[in-house]
């Protein structure tokens, strides 16, 4: 009998330890994001699972349920900017098609600007070669000579303008030209490089990598080594480097089960980091500040004009500021990751931005003066690799070409510069200077009636659609034409240098509207009341599920969400409609034709 209450005690302990572990794993699991975003491996699956398809000629302009007239006024103004751009840049073209099947990272930014259904319709002329031999302040130079001004930014690199960065270069090189590539052994101008970026940083050591992916590897490795936990928390949306550590989403191949992605200024995640007890580090990417548990926009991802930003530069203080106490408390490392906002959002970065001190700051970008260049900072007791009463215990880190002569050269000259009273007070001007011009671009786009908005966080800046359309990608064709550069990513970014004056602002300005005027008139923006963002997607699941499934389609297709095609059918603009028989997978070919 006694026998039999030791089993039965045994079994209630079982049992509320299991209901605990439940319990602890739903609040977790409530902490997510509930897109897919915030389910990493959901993500992946799913992503797995999408087939490639392509809308048919007869179909390609009007996939929103436009007329027949308005399809035609979009193809022949595809074809007056295909002709254009053929004219304005043939040189670019031709070399960047030499070059794309030798260059896999050329071959992927071609086929990654627009959503994939259209990709297959756009020619060569549409890929755009990011060939340039030539820039100045804060514009570039194409193979033939055309000058564009530059709103790639050098994705980070180009906060104070080209000029500013050969400068550092010219100069840091002959600070440092009789050392050459010399590894190993430092060049003495790493002291004063260490001190500024400790008074910088608020921190105290640094270590030298030659990416800020390499920075984030050694700030996450460290931080497990030093608490001895295992999980890291990073927040829904952000990107940290392609490190599959930290990227176990879409783009990762490998399962990846010490992470936790959470969603952004959420009460559960903070519960969360209450609560457990693995968490040995949270990433903070500063920039997610301006889209909250989204992704970066990018132009691919235009299957509607759903895009948006939410920055609340109050709320993300509050947020950190909370994440920051948190974390003193539960013994979890604070990494800022600045390798993209560092030295832009203020002289001290997102830290002097937001009023909140990491225990570890990553940089990259703009802080190696003109080359790549990685950065830790961190306190001294995270900073030490090895454990004294443990010899053998080291967490290891040291790259060939860290620290390189060249690299150290030119990065003093930057933070050389930095400090100067004429840079110091562009910081402090810098925040209400590109709030002003936003507001006045987005005036210029109300006088103009143009469906568009720009909003910022800072020098960053993003394009909104107002209007519901499924072509918004193609804007971004005509702002080269008139003569914007932009990163392959489209209008999601712009990424502007303190360089710009007011006048060349305007002149971003006057560019912007013009091709949005044109893009206009060639009916790319046509629309219905029943044209909604809502429909778009649903007609864009309907097309994706069809592809999924070729040969049931005939059965599927009327059963699967199509508003669009009733859409055309109900304002009697074309007697076209979108039937099941027309998805087919053409001959000798993989690729599903939806039409």
């Amino acid at each position: 009998m006694q026998f039999n209450y030791i089993v039965y005690f045994v079994l209630i302990l079982l049992g509320c330890y299991l209901v605990s572990k439940a319990f602890i794993r739903l609040q977790l699991s409530r902490a997510k994001h509930p897109s897919l975003r915030g389910h990493s491996k959901w993500s992946r699956r799913i992503a797995r699972k999408i087939p490639f398809f392509t809308y048919t000629d007869s179909k390609y302009f009007s996939t929103d349920g436009a007329p027949n007239n308005i399809a035609q006024l979009r193809r022949a103004g595809m074809q007056r900017l295909q002709d254009k751009l053929a004219k304005q840049s043939i040189k670019t073209l031709a070399y960047c098609e030499s070059i794309e099947k030798s260059i896999s990272d050329v071959r992927f930014t071609s086929h990654y600007r627009i959503p994939f259904p259209f990709r297959n319709r756009l020619s060569k002329i549409f890929k755009l070669g990011s060939i340039a031999d030539e820039t100045k302040g804060s514009q570039i130079k194409d193979l033939d000579g055309n000058w564009r001004y530059d709103l790639s930014g050098s994705y980070g690199v180009n906060v104070f303008g080209y000029d500013f960065y050969k400068e550092c270069m010219e100069v840091g090189a002959q600070k440092t030209k009789l050392l050459g590539p010399v590894l190993g052994a430092y060049h003495p101008v790493i002291g004063e490089n260490v001190a500024l970026i400790k008074q910088i940083s608020g921190l105290d050591e640094v270590s030298f990598h030659m990416s800020g992916t390499e920075a984030v590897m050694q700030a996450v490795r460290l931080a497990r080594y030093h608490t001895g936990k295992t999980h890291l928390v990073r927040l829904c949306g952000a990107y940290h480097g392609w490190w599959d550590g930290v990227q176990p989403g879409i783009g990762n191949n490998r399962a990846t089960h010490d992470v936790y992605t959470l969603a952004d200024l959420s009460e559960r995640t903070l519960h969360v980091l209450k609560t457990r007890k693995d968490i040995a580090c949270i990433l903070i990417n500063p920039l997610q500040a301006f889209h909250p548990n989204a992704d970066s926009a990018s132009d691919v991802s235009l299957i509607a004009s759903d895009r948006d930003t939410h920055f609340d530069k109050a709320a993300y203080s509050y947020w950190l500021c909370r994440i920051r106490k948190i974390c003193t408390q539960k013994n979890i490392v604070l990494i800022f990751d600045e390798v993209f906002t560092g030295f832009r959002l203020s002289y001290r970065g997102a830290q002097g931005f937001f009023g909140v001190q990491a225990d570890m700051v990553t940089y990259g970008k703009t802080l190696g003066g003109g080359y790549p260049v990685g950065v830790l900072a961190g306190t001294y007791s995270l900073m030490k690799r090895f454990k004294d009463d443990k010899p053998v215990d080291v967490s290891f880190a040291r790259g060939t070409f860290n620290s390189h002569p060249y690299v150290m050269g030119a990065m003093n000259e930057f933070l050389r510069r930095t400090r100067l009273p004429e840079i110091q007070a562009l910081y402090q001007a810098s925040e209400s200077l590109w709030n002003e011009r936003v507001a006045d671009f987005n005036q210029r786009l109300l006088v103009e009636k143009l469906p568009l908005k720009i909003t910022n966080m800072h020098s960053i800046l993003s394009v909104i659609y107002t209007q519901p359309s499924r072509y918004n990608w193609m804007l971004q064709f005509y702002l080269r034409h008139a003569g914007l550069e932009l990163s392959w990513t489209g209008t999601g970014r712009f990424i502007m240098s303190f360089s710009y004056t007011d006048e060349e602002f305007e002149q971003v300005i006057e560019c912007f509207v013009k091709a949005a005027q044109q893009m206009s008139q060639d009916g790319w923006w046509w629309s219905h009341l029943e044209l909604t963002n809502k429909a778009i997607k649903r007609q864009f699941l309907g097309d994706m599920l069809a592809a999924m499934f070729p040969i049931l389609s005939p059965v599927l297709r009327p059963l699967l969400p199509a508003p669009l095609s009733k859409l055309k059918c109900s304002v009697n603009l074309t007697n076209e409609s979108l039937t099941a028989a027309e998805f087919v997978v053409p001959p000798n070919n993989n690729t599903n034709q939806v039409g």
